[in-house]
């Protein structure tokens, strides 16, 4: 721990790795000074991000949906998280070790889970994080509340501008640099 009380984030990503290896159904994320615990998804969820990894082969093939890639997020990218999708170019990761700044990545992904955490998680804590790195497009597949919410225009000060939101069910367009529809009617089945 540095004198200051707060763990840095060298000392996090020690920390993590050494989570990661020990406890393969935990890992760990750094935001705001804080550590969060990310346990392992629960089947239905990762049946959803499989989902949207199967859209992204079929309709942009040049671009892929990489599962729980870790990227650098917050001012001078202090901190660590773990979206439950990162869209880039194909090979965009390679050589990379295990957080990748998020420049080059297209959209964050997150799909809502059923820890307390989720709500402040994937609703509060993460828009702030991805826009204020610049990620275009952040898709959130809120399962609770049977809603597809597509956030644009990041603010690094107050989140992203706009946000759209679409009934599971109804089709949705994923603006530029992403570029694609979906029709979420299949997701209907994996919600609570």
């Amino acid at each position: 721990m540095t004198g200051t009380g707060q763990m840095s984030v060298d000392e996090f990503e020690q920390v993590a790795a050494f989570v990661e290896r020990e406890i393969e159904t935990v890992r760990l994320e750094f935001i705001d000074g804080r550590i969060g615990l990310r346990k392992a998804s629960d089947g239905t969820h990762g049946t959803v991000v499989m989902w949207l990894v199967h859209q992204w082969m079929r309709a942009s093939p040049e671009f892929h949906l990489y599962p729980c890639r870790g990227l650098k997020v917050e001012a001078h990218r202090l901190g660590r998280v773990l979206p439950d999708g990162v869209l880039a170019p194909v090979g965009h990761f390679t050589g990379h070790g295990d957080w990748s700044d998020p420049d080059g990545v297209l959209m964050a992904v997150e799909v809502t889970s059923h820890d307390s955490y989720t709500h402040h998680r994937d609703r509060v804590v993460k828009v702030c994080a991805y826009a204020g790195t610049g990620i275009p497009v952040y898709l959130l597949i809120d399962r609770h509340n049977r809603s597809v919410l597509v956030h644009t225009d990041p603010d690094q000060e107050d989140g992203y501008r706009n946000i759209h939101t679409v009934r599971l069910g109804g089709k949705v367009a994923l603006p530029a640099p992403v570029g694609i529809e979906l029709d979420t009617e299949e997701l209907k089945q994996y919600v609570d």
